[in-house]
């Protein structure tokens, strides 16, 4: 038997590709502009802000917000 498949959208995806992807397609300064956080503003990388991201679902979930309407477009 199989098993079901997962109705996430971010199911298998890590936090360190959305992040990736998003500072690829938007830079730090324009993602810091659709998405006000300090990480993302005051001297910014992708070791620091994966650990603020990782400690706040608040910020998490409008990180995934983004980089779902990114994969929409």
């Amino acid at each position: 038997m199989s098993e079901p498949k997962s109705n996430d959208p971010l199911h298998g995806i890590t936090l360190k590709h959305i992040l990736d992807s998003l500072v690829e397609y938007y830079g730090w300064e324009e993602l810091s502009e659709h998405i006000d956080l300090r990480c993302f503003t005051n001297n910014p990388s992708v070791n620091s802000s994966l650990k603020f991201l990782r400690k706040t679902p608040w910020a998490r979930k409008k990180v995934e917000k983004l980089y779902l309407y990114l994969k929409a477009k």
